[in-house]
């Protein structure tokens, strides 16, 4: 097996350190899980994780080899036996979890495994013996099996008592692998679902933006909804499907939303040929999750706050000022989500902006002043908010401002679009003037004042109506005298 082995000498000086001292300590190690999985799929992580196991005394060990490599050590769960050791190493980050066997026996172990494309094992020894990959591996409950049809399936039927998460789990396996749930699975999900109640924000995080990144999300998020488990990482949705369509030609809320994230991956997907646009959404914002996932996660919530907002007015339905609002209440999401405070900067600039492009559109004229106010007030996510803007107007039907302009709308965004890129590669200009120079020549002292004046020089010279420091100067006088 070709893979295997070019697979097996990548990883061997690494498994040989780990592999010698077990047996210094007559500890006999079984890798287990994720990484045989991904032989058999001939699949290869960035930054790889290897799961062991071994009868007792995974804690103490890992703690041993964690000495020997000199990498990083964590106790993951000191009641059932778990830790993990963290390696950097040419520059990639190299995960090892321990763990005790879960039963009396490897047999046992593999039993309490999650789904049983999981449920494999393969002695260290014997892998690094040059045995064939076929005879070192034990497949008890049928993982080949399961990986050649393609099917997610629970090992016994107490998988999700013994830990929830795995139901968020079996969805982000789906979304990475695109594979089938199981139907006695899905059964189990169902009844089992009010369980991850109790599981930590973090965990639920890992696992949504595990099935946000892959470029199916949408058909996962569906599922995760007819099983009513998204409304059990985000209750504000129950209030949007709350609120009907009022005509035939339009949709509701929610599905409006549901589109919205629909249209959202297949512009990424058209999108993605272009380096400068697949560069700016592969930026990984934090802890490994990137700008493309944030964006799937603004779009389920760029209209959270319409229920709020929801007003009837000469007959015509308003939501006046649910950005604002649903600015806030995405903070209050990707609080709960426990996500970085960049993470929660972007979302809510990206929802609280998120109409400012239909406003540059319906103008009468899209004005160098008005573009350059739009890109300053959204910074780095100006992309961002554009994409979620075209697929926003591709999921609206029957608002007849829209219909009208829907074709200026389809012309002017991509064109924001590029223009936001090409930018990108620009360096900033260098200011004509700075607060000193305004300071002495006005007599000024440091002051708010000084800077509102240099923002408005910036916009000046970035559209073309200053070009050099006298003029910056002349300028000058006209703003201090205006305001």
């Amino acid at each position: 097996m070709e893979f295997f082995t070019q697979w097996l000498e990548k990883n061997r000086e690494l498994f040989r350190a780990v592999q010698s001292l077990s047996v210094k300590k007559k500890v006999k190690l079984y890798l287990v899980g994720g990484a045989l999985r991904d032989i058999v799929l001939k699949k290869e992580k960035e930054n790889p994780d290897f799961d062991f196991c071994l009868k007792k005394g995974a804690i103490s060990f890992s703690r041993a080899v964690a000495e020997r490599m000199k990498a990083g050590f964590v106790v993951l769960d000191e009641a059932h036996g778990c830790a993990r050791v963290v390696k950097k190493s040419r520059g990639k980050i190299i995960t090892l979890d321990f763990s005790d066997f879960r039963g009396k026996t490897l047999e046992e172990d593999l039993l309490y495994r999650d789904f049983t494309i999981n449920s494999m094992a393969a002695p260290l020894g014997e892998i690094l013996s040059g045995a064939s990959f076929e005879n070192t591996l034990i497949d008890l409950y049928g993982a080949r099996r399961d990986l050649a049809k393609g099917l997610i399936k629970i090992v016994h039927r107490k998988s999700f008592d013994d830990d929830p998460l795995r139901i968020m789990r079996a969805f982000s396996l789906s979304a990475v692998f695109g594979f089938e749930i199981d139907r006695e699975t899905y059964r189990f999900i169902d009844l089992k679902k009010k369980k991850l109640s109790g599981i930590s924000w973090e965990r639920i995080r890992d696992e949504l933006f595990k099935i946000l990144s892959s470029p199916k999300a949408y058909e996962i998020i569906e599922q995760l909804d007819k099983y009513d488990i998204l409304e059990l990482i985000f209750p504000e949705i129950r209030k949007m499907k709350k609120i009907k369509k009022r005509r035939l030609y339009r949709l509701d809320v929610w599905g409006h939303t549901m589109l919205t994230l629909k249209n959202i991956e297949l512009i990424i997907g058209r999108f993605n040929r272009n380096p400068g646009v697949k560069s700016y959404l592969g930026e990984e914002i934090s802890s490994g999750r990137k700008r493309a996932e944030l964006l799937k996660l603004a779009a389920l919530v760029h209209d959270v706050g319409k229920p709020e907002t929801f007003r009837v007015e000469k007959q015509k339905v308003q939501f006046h000022g649910h950005e604002r609002l649903g600015a806030y209440l995405a903070g209050n999401i990707a609080a709960r989500l426990k996500l970085s405070n960049e993470e929660l900067r972007c979302l809510k600039r990206i929802v609280f902006l998120h109409l400012r492009p239909g406003y540059l559109v319906t103008n009468l004229s899209l004005t160098a002043k008005a573009k350059f106010r739009f890109f300053r007030d959204a910074q780095e996510e100006a992309g961002s908010i554009l994409i979620l803007a075209l697929a926003d107007e591709r999921s609206t039907k029957g608002y007849l401002l829209l219909d009208k302009i829907r074709k200026k709308y389809e012309r002017a965004i991509p064109r924001l679009l590029r223009e936001y890129f090409v930018k990108q590669k620009e360096k900033p200009a260098m200011r004509l003037v700075d607060g000193n120079d305004v300071m002495r020549r006005f007599k000024l002292e440091p002051s708010p004042l000084v800077g509102k004046v240099l923002r408005e020089l910036e916009e000046l010279q970035a559209i073309g109506k200053i070009k050099t420091k006298e003029e910056a100067l002349k300028s000058c006088a006209v703003i201090l005298k205006d305001i």
